[in-house]
């Protein structure tokens, strides 16, 4: 039970040292992140459509 208490402790002391982002950092980077995915999404559905219309070509 001291080894769960001094773990316990441990995380508190560590999440104090921890520097949050503040609110206008972290719209910048969701917004930064939700763009990113939403290119790679239509690049690969690009690449996906382009390839399928290639198989369907050759066969």
């Amino acid at each position: 039970m001291k080894k769960i208490a001094r773990f316990i402790v441990s995380v508190k002391k560590e999440m104090k040292k921890v520097r949050w982002p503040k609110k206008k950092e972290m719209i910048k980077f969701s917004t930064a992140t939700i763009s990113i995915i939403i290119f790679f999404m239509v690049f690969f559905s690009c690449i996906d459509g382009l390839l399928g219309l290639i198989v369907k070509v050759f066969n």
